[in-house]
């Protein structure tokens, strides 16, 4: 297991974390790291069970973010055996680069239903469950191409993170009186098969590009969502996180 080195203020000893996407390269080392700071870790995806048979003490479930019916039923499991969810984090996603004058119907359909109603659908079901149990931290992945306009992405991937931002920030401000936190993390370009399928005909340079002279991996995102999910983080709600490499410097 990675990571065995945490701080005190980052263990998550006791907790349940539920992770969507859990099978991408971001979502497989949030598990990774959320298991090694101490959190019972629910793993989902469509379909990855194999992803997790070498990982102790991760269950797998698989999920379809589109689902609202299966939204219910998985956290009605969960909750039946853990008796609650301490911690969400959102990292289904896909990603097109289509421009807007070509983008079909269709593409701008799939790219929503799996990153905003993928981020809707658990969270209207576990925001209330972490009012009503007194807190609760729920970490989304966003895009710093919600700030900027796109990277190599398309403007239904760039919309759909958008909204993702404002959902979050919505259940920030409703949440706060509750005890339940919410945060975005914008990556920049990770080097993920997602961020590689995206950009394989035209291969963006880091160099050029990130001041701190190379693209993201998967352990950077990890990091910073353990900090948002962890005591460490707890004066911070509302939001965004920039993890980007110098990209954009707010």
């Amino acid at each position: 297991m990675t990571n065995s080195r945490i701080s005190a203020a980052a263990r998550l000893d006791g907790q349940v974390a539920l992770v969507t996407g859990a099978a991408g390269g971001i979502g497989r080392e949030v598990v990774r790291t959320l298991a090694a700071a101490g959190a019972t870790v629910i793993a989902t995806d469509l379909d990855a069970t194999d992803a997790f048979t070498e990982w102790p003490g991760i269950r797998f479930m698989p999920y379809d973010v589109t689902s609202r019916p299966r939204t219910d039923g998985l956290v009605t499991e969960i909750c039946a055996e853990f008796g609650r969810i301490d911690i969400l984090v959102l990292c289904a996603g896909t990603i097109a680069n289509t421009p807007i004058a070509d983008a079909s119907d269709e593409e701008w359909e799939s790219i929503w239903r799996v990153n905003v109603m993928g981020v809707v659908n658990p969270v209207r079901r576990i925001f209330p469950l972490m009012c009503g149990q007194g807190g609760g931290k729920i970490v989304a992945l966003g895009s710093i191409a919600a700030k900027i306009g796109g990277v190599a992405s398309g403007p239904a991937y760039v919309a759909a993170k958008s909204a993702v931002h404002g959902i979050i920030k919505w259940a920030a401000k409703a949440g706060a009186p509750k005890g339940v936190y919410a945060n975005i993390i914008a990556p920049g370009p990770v080097e993920t098969p997602m961020w590689q399928n995206v950009t394989e005909r035209a291969p963006p340079s880091a160099h050029n590009s990130v001041p701190l002279g190379r693209f993201g991996q998967p352990e950077d995102i990890a990091q910073a969502v353990l900090f948002l999910a962890s005591p460490a983080s707890n004066w911070i709600t509302g939001t965004t996180l920039d993890v980007n490499g110098g990209m954009l410097m707010d």
